[in-house]
């Protein structure tokens, strides 16, 4: 009996690899081709400037279209061990008001920012009205500007999780936007 489960184990394993493993190739393959097609024709590679330098990439899309099609990104997610983090928070304020296109929050002195929801940092850097600013393109598709806040061990393109630290708040303001499709969200619906 014992036998059978571990048999039965390996199996699934070595078909988890190998799922894997295919997934992986296809990638290279895709991004390959894809690379060629750039480097050859001078139109596509305007084609991609555009979309991703001039336009709003978004991530989202090509995560949902690559789970459509291939599946989740590791299959063998049981045997992966779980992270956790030391800091988990949720966030917190005393007071918000609106400001431009979005709220200014009133927290604590050296106030750690959270991050709202899991997703990637698309930009980093100055906005006007804001100053330092971070923008997380969430799982939802939605857009977070974290702003006025400073930032440590974070990089463009980075994948942060719910809940883990961000940054610091400086001055005890922060400052949020919400954006999805080029449209400024309410606030009051997602903090």
């Amino acid at each position: 009996m014992n036998t059978r489960k571990v048999i039965k184990k390996r199996l699934v394993l070595k078909k988890s690899v190998r799922n894997f493993i295919t997934r992986v190739l296809i990638t290279v393959i895709i991004f390959l081709v894809g690379m060629i097609l750039v480097k050859s024709d001078s139109k596509i590679k305007a084609t991609i400037l555009d979309c991703v330098y001039d336009n709003n990439f978004e991530f989202t899309k090509i995560k949902k279209f690559y789970q459509k099609y291939f599946g989740n990104i590791l299959s063998i997610d049981q045997l992966a061990v779980n992270e956790q983090s030391v800091f988990k928070e949720k966030l917190s304020y005393e007071k918000a008001n609106t400001f431009l296109d979005g709220v200014k929050l009133t927290v604590e002195n050296n106030y750690m920012v959270p991050v709202l929801e899991s997703g990637i940092v698309i930009f980093m850097g100055e906005k006007e009205g804001y100053g330092n600013t971070v923008v997380i393109e969430q799982i939802d598709g939605i857009d977070v500007y974290y702003s006025n806040i400073s930032t440590d061990g974070i990089k463009l393109y980075d994948y942060v999780e719910k809940g883990t630290l961000l940054g610091e708040a400086k001055n005890r303001k922060l400052y949020l936007v919400f954006q999805k499709d080029g449209e400024f969200l309410n606030y009051k619906k997602y903090i």
